[in-house]
């Protein structure tokens, strides 16, 4: 399609929204900056609203310009995907697709699905953008993404999961460390030796501080990051644990340089992982693709750990009783 179907005035607005001011957006879409302002003057009179704070430093959305700007990016998802359908139903297996995903899944399962779609689908272009499970809801929401992967979806009408599976709530430890000599671990065990620990933007994190606040009451011995690979990174070095998933640890796990401990605590919740779109849009024939192709890497990626954790659990099995509480690698 040559063009678009949607205003030039909307797609400026848009823009500008993204960039911050007209001048960013000028050299973003290569139009002159004095044809944008007039398109969004020409917008504030229709309407008879600001759509845009004029400050000195740049432009920020009013009320009024979030609600438009979001009414202009529904159109742009509709359109894409109405162009999609249009090329289906000529044969053809085209289409763009936009995949929000996790922090952890980068270095995972990603590379490998991204490698598969080109080889099999060369005619479907993707775009992924890495995000938080909050963050990347609210872009499905707001038409910014056609599909999520991300942990710990919770139930909501507007949300359809095509596919979930359960992660054990546990801990990886180096090889090494005291704890990789047991097949699986308590809170009160892991909380004697020094945690890496993700921040409060993660559920995980979050989740240990309403069930277990406990853990914390020593500030010494956690260190605190926003950074999944600084936290995995500082247990490879043998003296912390991390709370994690199996999935954030995948690579590292099937590289034989960390192992999964499962926590046997009774009240220890399993987290999840899901592929979700938004409720309201029927899937296209390209979002089933993309979609089923995600869900078989993703299941790939967990079989994979899991048949090693099983061949290291058994080999645990030889090892002679729990380790000594108390006692730290250095």
């Amino acid at each position: 399609m040559r063009g678009s179907l949607v205003p030039a005035s909307l797609r400026y607005a848009d823009q500008v929204a993204r960039s911050g001011s007209i001048q960013k957006a000028a050299k973003e879409l290569n139009v002159a900056a004095s044809a944008i302002d007039r398109q969004i003057l020409l917008l504030e009179e229709d309407l008879g609203v600001e759509l845009f704070e004029r400050l000195p430093r740049g432009m920020r959305l009013t009320a009024a310009g979030d609600a438009l700007i979001t009414l202009a990016r529904r159109w742009k998802s509709d359109e894409r995907r109405a162009v999609t359908e249009i090329r289906q139903l000529q044969g053809v297996h085209q289409g763009h697709m936009r995949l929000v995903a996790m922090d952890s899944h980068a270095n995972g399962f990603l590379p490998q699905f991204i490698e598969k779609l080109a080889v099999q689908h060369p005619r479907i272009s993707l775009a992924v953008e890495i995000a938080s499970p909050d963050d990347a809801l609210t872009m499905l929401m707001s038409g910014e993404a056609d599909i999520i992967a991300a942990f710990n979806l919770s139930p909501r009408r507007d949300v359809h999961v095509l596919w979930s599976a359960e992660l054990p709530f546990g801990c990886v430890v180096a090889p090494g460390h005291e704890l990789s000599k047991v097949a699986t671990t308590s809170l009160q065990e892991a909380v004697h030796y020094p945690i890496a620990l993700q921040s409060r933007a993660l559920f995980i994190r979050r989740y240990l501080d309403a069930r277990y606040s406990w853990l914390f009451n020593d500030p010494q011995k956690a260190v605190v990051t926003n950074s999944l690979q600084l936290v995995k990174n500082l247990a490879r070095s043998g003296r912390y644990i991390a709370f994690t998933s199996e999935l954030d640890a995948a690579p590292e796990i099937i590289a034989g340089s960390l192992l999964f401990r499962p926590v046997r605590d009774k009240g220890a919740e399993p987290q999840t992982v899901g592929l979700a779109i938004d409720a309201k849009k029927p899937l296209s024939r390209v979002g089933r693709i993309v979609g089923d192709l995600l869900k078989s890497e993703l299941e790939i990626c967990l079989r994979s750990v899991r048949q090693i954790s099983e061949v290291s659990t058994r080999l645990d099995d030889r090892a002679t009783g729990p380790p000594t509480k108390g006692r730290r690698n250095s």
